[in-house]
């Protein structure tokens, strides 16, 4: 597994900052936009995977850690600053740990919600995943 975090275009002067997103550069088209904020300092959230729904996670404000497992059990770490970004496709478990207790994270989801798409056990993760795998997904 290799998930690699962009940092977004931002253009600066004495009015503030823009960021851009043109949802044309996505690996999808959004369907569902959410974000969390007010979290507690090293707060966990997220600890689940997705069937379907890829996500575009993007740190607006602080720095959150961006936990990742494949479905091989091969984990990864991304820490996230202000104004950078990872893609996290379908069937990667993902968790976020909100490092500063004034974080902002925004996330783009490729499908609506699904109370059906999620899968918030990891050994249920592992164990579908290699279901999954065995039927093509």
């Amino acid at each position: 597994m290799r998930i690699e975090k962009k940092k977004l275009k931002i253009f600066d002067d004495i009015r503030g900052s823009l960021m851009p997103l043109e949802f044309k550069d996505l690996d999808f088209m959004p369907k569902r936009i959410f974000y969390a904020t007010h979290v507690p300092r090293n707060c966990r959230r997220g600890e689940h995977a997705h069937i379907e729904t890829k996500q575009l996670l993007i740190c607006i404000k602080g720095r959150i850690e961006i936990g990742l497992t494949d479905r091989d059990n091969h984990s990864e770490y991304i820490e996230l600053n202000e104004n950078e970004c990872v893609y996290i496709p379908n069937l990667i478990w993902a968790s976020q740990v909100f490092l500063t207790g004034n974080d902002i994270l925004l996330v783009l989801c490729s499908t609506n919600f699904d109370e059906k798409d999620y899968i918030d056990d990891m050994k249920e993760f592992l164990d579908s995943s290699r279901a999954l795998t065995q039927e093509g997904r």
